[in-house]
Parts: structure tokens; C-alpha cells; sequence
């Protein structure tokens, strides 16, 4: 398929296996929140009742005080007991096998591309790492929240972005899911393109 470069009258061809399938709306929610849920950190932890310091001897004695029977003052129902169902150290990881993680990348960014919110362009170098350069070139673009995929790491593109909210500079390697659904637009250099359509062939 032939896409055009944005602001230009040239055009590129790209793969239809990558930018032109239909879009798969709940393989990419899985997908997504497979993501999401692989960056939780799942270290709460709690005490039960055996575990909390204290409690070992009865309270008061069992008959003659007027008062409810007690073993223990760690109890749940009491100030500094356990909880009764503690919460444990747990991994929320979801299992996403390579097939399906592709599978998303490839619809999501050929929905995008239905939706123009993919720009292809040649370039996007700065001359200097100057975030006022940088954000004259995407007002120009009528670009606000925006990913920019770039080929290989780029020291003076990266220092310019990085005080731009809603901007994020990024290599091909390090494209996911969650990266492509934080923001309205994703603007990709030609070259970026290319290598995506290696990795994710």
C-alpha cells in the first residue's frame, strides 16, 4: 500500500501485512491490559492473626467479668489484630504469546493509519536540543499530544522532548502497546517504518 509523507507530495510504500489489516478490537484490549497488568508490582503484603506480634496469653479469664470471652487481643475484631484474609505478595502478570502481542501491534497501527493518526515523514531531526525548535516543528504539524518513533536514539531530539508534556521520543525496539493508546497521534519517520515491518514480519 502507498501512503503519503505528511506535508508532502511523496508517497512511501509500506506493507499491507502491517498497515493494512482490519482492527481487532478485543485482541488489542487484551492485549493492553496484559501490559498494563505486567507493570503492577504486586507487593502489598499483611499480617494475619498468627503472624502479628503479641496475643499469646488470654486476656482476662473466661467467666466473671461480665465482659464477651476472649483468647487472644490480636484478633481480627480487635485494634492491632491480623487481618482475616491478609494480602500476600502476588504477581498480576497475564500470559500474551508472541502471535497475539504482533497480532495487536499490527492493528492497532494500521488502525491508526485509517484514522490519520499515524504521520509519516522523512525526518525529524533538530539542529539542537532546543525544546522551543522542537515544538515550532509539531505546531507546524498541528501535533499536541504526540509519540515520535524514530529509528535509532537521537541525544538532541530526546533533550528536546523531554520538557514537552504529552511528547515522548522513542526508538523502534521500544514500541508496545501502551505507548501507541497514551497518545492522540504517532508521528514515525520513514525509516522507523521499515524497520517495524522487519521485526513484526
Amino acid at each position: 500500500m502507498k501512503v503519503s509523507l505528511h506535508g508532502q507530495d511523496t508517497s512511501v510504500e509500506l506493507s499491507d501485512a502491517l498497515f493494512g489489516v482490519a482492527y481487532n478490537e478485543p485482541l488489542v484490549h487484551q492485549v493492553v491490559t496484559a501490559y498494563a497488568a505486567g507493570a503492577r508490582a504486586g507487593t502489598k503484603a499483611q499480617k494475619t492473626r498468627a503472624e502479628v506480634r503479641g496475643g499469646g496469653r488470654k486476656p482476662w479469664n473466661q467467666k466473671g467479668t461480665g465482659r464477651a470471652r476472649a483468647g487472644t487481643s490480636r484478633s481480627p475484631l480487635w485494634t492491632g489484630g491480623g487481618r482475616t484474609f491478609a494480602a500476600r505478595p502476588r504477581s498480576f502478570a497475564q500470559k500474551v504469546n508472541r502471535k497475539m502481542y504482533r497480532g495487536a501491534i499490527r492493528s492497532m497501527l494500521s488502525e491508526l493509519l485509517r484514522q490519520q493518526r499515524l504521520l509519516l515523514i522523512d525526518e525529524l531531526g533538530v539542529s539542537a536540543p532546543k525544546t522551543k525548535q522542537l515544538k515550532t516543528r509539531l505546531d507546524a504539524l498541528g501535533l499536541g499530544s504526540v509519540l515520535i518513533v524514530v529509528e535509532a536514539f537521537a541525544l538532541e531530539l530526546w533533550l528536546a522532548a523531554r520538557n514537552l508534556p504529552n511528547v515522548s521520543v522513542i526508538e523502534v525496539s521500544e514500541v508496545d502497546p501502551m505507548s501507541l493508546v497514551s497518545h492522540e497521534s504517532v508521528l514515525m519517520t520513514v525509516a522507523a517504518a521499515k524497520m517495524l515491518e522487519e521485526r513484526l514480519a
